[in-house]
């Protein structure tokens, strides 16, 4: 398996894409960690610090560092939510989301830099999002911490070439994941917030954890050691595509096999 020999720490792997990601790549060899304020579930094992906190950053990455034997990839992926306009939070907030979201990545790095320069296969994935690049309503908040998340990866990139060590991100679309969970319990019809969620996405569902895991471990893996300063898109097409609504399915389906012209054109 590409992850035998290794070590590998992930951020926020008490739950979501963070503990799918932990479990994915332990399950193809790797010696994972995860880093968070609660214990991850199961075998996997914890380091606790808040990402925050630098000094409890830096003792957590210590004591997987020398539980591992050093360090090969670091998944940065904790991170909150944030909704509403640009109006809607205060600077507290603003600050907290920030402090977390971007900071907290800066922290983690920061402290994992001189273990990765000892590695072979040195690697750096961080979790962005789709809202990093398309306009999303009641995001702006968010949407502005995981913009900075996007270019402080390129950044990163760009420094730390030279020292063998490739930095990545994955922008997830909207996935099923604790913070989505608790979107759907809060709103006045779960059902309905559920299908406007998936409608805009072409694929016309949620993102799964596990998908968004796949494409982590695929930067993250040696065999993607061409792979540096790129954005993967994990969103159902939501980025790249602009397709036609959907309709219903068995007219769907005609369209696509070509027996039935889509409207507005004409059977020749």
């Amino acid at each position: 398996m590409e992850f035998d020999g290794i070590r590998v720490l992930v951020t926020g792997g008490a739950s979501g894409i963070g503990l799918a990601t932990a479990r994915l790549l332990a399950g193809r060899g790797a010696a994972a960690v995860c880093l968070d304020v609660n214990p991850a579930p199961g075998p996997l094992a914890t380091v606790t610090a808040d990402v925050t906190d630098d000094a409890s950053v830096r003792a957590a990455v210590r004591a997987a560092a020398d539980r591992l034997g050093g360090l090969d990839v670091l998944v940065n992926n904790a991170g909150i939510g944030a909704q509403g306009t640009v109006e809607d939070n205060d600077d507290e907030e603003w600050r907290r989301v920030f402090d977390v979201n971007v900071l907290g990545m800066v922290r983690v790095a920061r402290a994992a830099l001189p273990h990765l320069r000892e590695s072979r296969h040195a690697a750096i994935v961080n979790t962005c999002s789709i809202a990093a690049t398309a306009g999303l309503p009641d995001r702006a908040l968010y949407s502005a911490a995981k913009g900075a998340v996007q270019s402080l990866t390129l950044a990163m990139a760009a420094d730390h070439l030279p020292e063998g060590i490739r930095v990545n991100c994955v922008n997830p679309g909207t996935a099923e994941t604790p913070w989505i969970g608790r979107l759907l319990a809060a709103a006045a019809d779960p059902e309905a917030e559920r299908a406007a969620l998936a409608a805009r996405q072409p694929a016309g569902r949620l993102v799964t954890a596990d998908e968004v895991a796949a494409a982590i471990a695929y930067l993250a893996s040696p065999l993607a050691s061409a792979t540096t300063g790129a954005v993967l898109a994990v969103d159902g097409g939501m980025q790249g595509l602009r397709t036609r609504p959907r309709t219903h399915p068995t007219q769907d389906a005609r369209q696509s096999a070509g027996t039935t012209p889509p409207a507005g054109t004409t059977r020749r």
